[in-house]
């Protein structure tokens, strides 16, 4: 697996390739969730890795890839696509988590043709429909919010939230531990406030699956799936035992669901 780096005047982004032996190999990019690193998706590169070109980046402002200025889900997808054009790759399939789906939305909101299929795990829509202005209204308080948290505390909190297993509160933890308390507090803002100007009706032109753990409890991700579902008719996995990161809570069935979708596609 090769360590890559890409630069622009915002800063230096992270990723890691591996690259099939099949030069007709399918290819997946993993995008982690906010405050998380490429860690976050150990299980999936192991397992996808032996059929299919597979990368992940440090997004933007997290673990490797800081520092970083001008934060923005749109910018995001920019680096996103100096990436693809780096490696040569058309198209992708994209596998995003939480914020994730917020930097894969915006991509494919400006370069629909890159986008072969979508995997969303415990993200939320663009739509303005799903959102009332209580949402909006909390979403602009993210900043002093967590500035009520003892960082301990805070940490603490996230990765319960983030995992309901031992491993994937412990996996939490230690991407958390890349950030000083000033750092980890500045970015859960950002993150969250980012995502208030992308509130926005866009079409979803490529085959897109939801999926979230029955144990979700940040925010209202399982009710804004719920209602994705309902609306846009994307199908919709539910995961038992799971917390936000149902990822690395249930790996080997989130694993089997996206190796379905993508056999149904292809």
């Amino acid at each position: 697996m090769l360590n890559k780096t890409i630069t622009s005047s915002r800063g230096k982004v992270y990723y890691k390739i591996l690259r099939s032996s099949d030069k007709d190999a399918q290819v997946i990019f993993f995008l982690p969730g906010l405050t998380a690193n490429h860690h976050l998706f150990d299980f999936q590169m192991e397992y996808f890795s032996k059929k299919y070109t597979v990368l992940v980046w440090d997004a933007p402002a997290h673990g490797q890839s800081r520092p970083y200025k001008d934060y923005s889900y749109s910018n995001l997808s920019e680096d996103l696509k100096t990436i693809l054009e780096n490696e040569k790759i058309k198209k992708s399939i994209f596998v995003a988590q939480s914020a994730g789906g917020f930097t894969a939305q915006s991509f494919m909101a400006k370069y629909p043709e890159r986008v072969q299929a979508m995997v969303l795990i415990g993200s939320s829509p663009y739509g303005k429909q799903y959102y009332t202005k209580s949402d909006l209204f909390w979403l602009r308080q993210t900043k002093w919010i967590v500035k009520l948290f003892p960082d301990k505390i805070l940490r603490q909190t996230t990765a319960k939230l983030c995992g309901v297993t031992e491993i994937a509160r412990k996996n939490m933890l230690t991407m958390l531990g890349d950030y000083n308390k000033k750092e980890l507090r500045q970015l859960i803002s950002l993150g969250f406030l980012s995502l208030i100007p992308e509130i926005r009706e866009i079409h979803m032109t490529c085959p897109t699956c939801l999926i979230v753990g029955q144990q979700d409890e940040t925010g209202r991700v399982r009710k804004y799936n719920e209602l994705w579902h309902k609306c846009e008719g994307h199908p919709l996995y539910r995961i038992n035992n799971a917390g936000h990161n149902a990822n690395v809570d249930q790996p080997n069935e989130v694993n089997q669901i996206i190796e379905s979708f993508i056999a149904q596609i292809f």
